[in-house]
């Protein structure tokens, strides 16, 4: 796979800090819980065995289990 090849889908939570365009991206380490920094809080994802085809590629489902805030 190259470094950049898109592997994953994150699906649920507030379209309003992440972006449907931003939902297809490249994950390093597709076991581990996903923390997305949005602006000043974080949208967790956790990675689950579904798998679904988009554009040629197989990406695993990371679906969102909530947010926590940036602490100043």
């Amino acid at each position: 796979m190259l470094m950049n090849e898109m592997n994953a889908l994150l699906r649920g939570g507030p379209t309003t800090y992440v972006a449907e365009e931003e939902r297809v991206r490249y994950v390093p380490d597709m076991t581990s819980p996903l923390k997305l920094l949005c602006g000043n809080r974080y949208e967790h994802f956790e990675p689950t065995a579904e798998r679904v085809r988009q554009d040629g590629h197989t990406l695993q489902v990371f679906v969102w289990t909530g947010c926590t805030y940036v602490a100043e």
